[in-house]
């Protein structure tokens, strides 16, 4: 007899294993509890994963266009579409004119601005400055071919600093300060 009240007692748990699994048991316990919360009856059929059925070959490995790019390519790009290979041309011209006007000349001369398409370059002297005016068109001609996006159309030459009565890049016709000294 012991044996036979042993076996309901065995069989009050396994009541509730089938309860365990109705369809509101295959729900996960978390968006069961969330549910619930919320009032609604948790449901097998109310959540399911959803397969991915799209045809997805752009993750696909070994598809073309899924090699790295190079990371010259991908500045290039950053710089065209941020509008500043203008700037950066700019920038290169300054800082190659070793190599652009040559290693002598760049020991006597240094670019100065570059405003409205007009390169200022300063020179030690003079005479610098008027041998680099024979050779303007061969440095435009350089610059343009180097950096086409710099914007560069003409070329000034100007010597060392002098005193000057011009202040900005406009002045008033005339003589000047004459017997302002005297």
């Amino acid at each position: 007899m012991t044996d036979a009240a042993s076996t309901p007692a065995a069989s009050t748990p396994a009541a509730s294993t089938p309860a365990a699994s109705t369809p509101a048991a295959e729900v996960p316990e978390t968006i069961g509890t969330y549910l619930r919360l919320r009032g609604l009856q948790p449901s097998s059929k109310s959540w399911k994963r959803k397969r991915r059925i799209a045809n997805d070959d752009d993750n696909a490995p070994f598809t073309p266009g899924r090699d790295p790019g190079a990371l010259g390519a991908v500045l290039d790009k950053l710089s065209r579409d941020s509008g500043w290979q203008i700037t950066l041309a700019r920038e290169d011209l300054v800082r190659q004119w070793a190599d652009l006007a040559g290693a002598d000349t760049a020991k006597h001369s240094e670019p100065v601005s570059l405003e409205r398409g007009l390169l200022t370059v300063k020179c030690d002297s003079t005479a610098w400055a008027k041998n680099l005016q024979f050779m303007r068109a061969t440095i435009l001609t350089e610059i343009g071919r180097r950096y086409p996006d710099a914007g560069v159309e003409n070329l000034r030459f100007i010597g060392p600093d002098v005193p000057s009565w011009k202040w900005g890049p406009r002045a008033v016709p005339g003589r000047g300060p004459r017997d302002t000294y005297g």
